[in-house]
């Protein structure tokens, strides 16, 4: 089962899929948008494209665990992603992601322009991983 991971920001938006085993992170791009509409568009056509089942949202947090004040814009946008899939994505605690992929792509010699072009994929990368680790690790809820 594939599974994408979204890494939603105001002008770019991160993307990492699954390998179809769902236990590796593989196919990264980068959704260069400002319109939510246009971003979900171009979510849903990846999504059909690449068989993917399952959608994990990073969702922006408080380094206490309390919402940022992004939430709400954030929980508008997966209302957007669960009308035009069909499913609601998953929402992810996306604290350090963003920090945490710069810190890699300087570690990797990229300069900032570089960085600017894929932290967002690498960002999406983290969220997938750390969902992917997750979903081995623990037992599913019982609904």
């Amino acid at each position: 089962m594939r599974i994408m991971a979204i890494d939603f920001g105001d002008a770019h938006t991160g993307i990492a899929i699954s390998d179809p085993t769902g236990l590796l992170a593989g196919f990264t791009t980068t959704i260069h948008s400002r319109k939510p509409e246009l971003v979900v568009q171009e979510i849903v056509r990846l999504a059909r494209e690449r068989q993917v089942e399952e959608f994990v949202l990073g969702f922006p947090k408080n380094m206490d665990g309390t919402d940022s004040l992004r939430a709400p814009l954030y929980r508008d946008f997966a209302a957007l992603l669960e009308k035009a899939l069909g499913k609601s994505p998953v929402l992810w605690d996306e604290r350090r992601t963003t920090v945490d992929a710069h810190r890699i792509l300087f570690d990797a010699g990229k300069n900032g322009k570089k960085r600017k072009k894929t932290v967002d994929a690498v960002a999406a990368s983290l969220i997938l991983e750390s969902y992917l680790t997750f979903r081995r690790t623990q037992k599913p809820p019982v609904p």
